[in-house]
């Protein structure tokens, strides 16, 4: 099997190392694990792709490079470029440090990652680690996705959908803030959403005197509805979600075609 990996927290990123030991399981001993990731941490970027700018990308070592671009600019660097399109297997984006359940899907580099790749009709996985005080004083705050991370995506390469549609899915799938003992199993969740939080910006003076705003986040422990990512997340278990980049509302199409259609003539 070949895989490709990248993350959002950048190439030197302690996640990175988690994935790659949980790629080269996967991959085996015949397989090929190939990590193309940002040279800088591009956390918050989402979907983004440096459309208007070009990107360096070095060689840092076997099968192994760094692009100063986001990664969802990874993903397209290295099926168009690195592996001269010998493309991969399996994508998976991660692990991330924190979580990208609720809300945090939107903004997440790790997702949008993943969804470059299923957008190149590659199958493809987010991964990411919650933290919490269960973990913060761990020696490997990442020891849920390192002890548990193998078993998951196997799993899903076993047993999920893996549809050819427009539109293919990808997983995003979270470790709780727990300890790797602690872990109580999988639980296949919806994206949640955390009520009465959200991200702001605050506002702090330089020693200059100019006014700068930092992008500041809500409180991450605030569960969402039972059953949905985060909620599960906080009750010990993995989460995995199906995804999709369709953005459309199909549950509302069918009343604004009825309020709609024929509004103007023609």
């Amino acid at each position: 099997m070949r895989i490709l990996i990248t993350n959002d927290d950048g190439i030197n990123a302690p996640g990175l190392e988690v994935l790659t030991e949980i790629a080269e399981s996967l991959a085996g001993p015949q397989g090929e694990v190939w990590t193309v990731a940002p040279a800088f941490e591009q956390s918050g970027v989402g979907h983004c792709i440096s459309y208007t700018r070009p990107m360096m990308i070095a060689k840092l070592g076997p099968r192994r490079f760094a692009a100063e671009g986001s990664p969802a600019d990874c993903v397209l660097a290295a099926i168009y470029d690195v592996l001269d399109g010998a493309r991969p297997d399996l994508v998976l984006s991660g692990v991330n440090r924190g979580n990208n359940a609720a809300e945090n899907v939107l903004y997440s580099g790790t997702i949008g990652g993943a969804m470059e790749a299923a957008l190149q009709g590659l199958p493809a996985i987010a991964l990411s680690q919650f933290l919490g005080p269960e973990t913060q004083d761990l020696a490997d705050p990442f020891e849920a996705a390192r002890m548990h991370g193998v078993a998951v995506v196997r799993a899903l390469l076993d047993r999920a959908d893996w549809d050819g549609g427009d539109y293919r899915l990808f997983y995003n799938v979270n470790f709780p803030p727990v300890a790797a003992a602690g872990v109580k199993g999988v639980r296949v969740a919806a994206q949640g959403f955390r009520r009465d939080t959200s991200f702001g910006v605050e506002p702090h003076l330089s020693p200059s005197g100019r006014r700068f705003l930092w992008i500041k986040g809500g409180p991450q422990h605030t569960p969402t509805a039972p059953g949905t990512d985060a909620a599960v997340n906080l009750l010990g278990h993995v989460s995995v979600t199906p995804m999709r980049a369709d953005l459309t509302a199909h549950d509302r199409l069918d009343r604004l075609r009825g309020v709609l259609d024929g509004a103007l003539p023609g």
